[in-house]
């Protein structure tokens, strides 16, 4: 009997130990790739902040994968771009699970799509399409209601590669 409150004691520490350590790995974003021309072989890890302190685009819209009206921050990807000296024809967006789109860098606009990093001002975790989701503003125009921008739209971003 004493062997099993042994156990217990340890399980209970253990739990506690890992609600307070969770939050601090829940802080952890991880750092967005960036391969800004097809001469470049090693991209360029952009962290979190180093993504914050680049110019930021907020909007609230609706979205077909989320409920209601949500707000959305985060940096353009054309100033993305422009910040790395993107040298290129096409983006290739990759995700966690190696899902790849592809969007003509000419078709960027200033303030859409953004890499967005905030999601009604919380970092997004994997489980909630993070840690960075390519949003454009839906509701704004029709034209960004249409399956090939859904496509454009991926979520669990973690690699930006500019190709010819």
């Amino acid at each position: 009997m004493a062997q099993y409150h042994h156990s217990r004691t340890w399980a209970f520490v253990f739990g506690m130990l890992m609600c307070w350590t969770l939050p601090a790995f829940a802080q952890n974003v991880m750092g967005l790739q960036v391969t800004a021309s097809p001469s470049h072989t090693e991209p360029t890890e952009l962290s979190l902040e180093a993504l914050d302190a680049m110019d930021q685009v907020t909007f609230t819209t609706t979205t077909i994968w989320t409920d209601g009206d949500v707000e959305f921050s985060g940096v353009p990807l054309k100033a993305l771009l422009d910040h790395v000296e993107a040298d290129g024809s096409t983006v290739e967006m990759v995700a966690l699970n190696d899902y790849a789109v592809s969007m003509p860098i000419d078709a960027l606009e200033d303030t859409a799509p953004i890499v967005a990093t905030r999601m009604n001002g919380e970092t997004m975790s994997v489980r909630d399409k993070g840690p960075y989701w390519v949003v454009f503003p839906y509701d704004s125009d029709p034209k960004y209601r249409s399956e090939p921008i859904y496509a454009l739209s991926i979520w669990q971003l973690n690699r930006l590669k500019v190709v010819d």
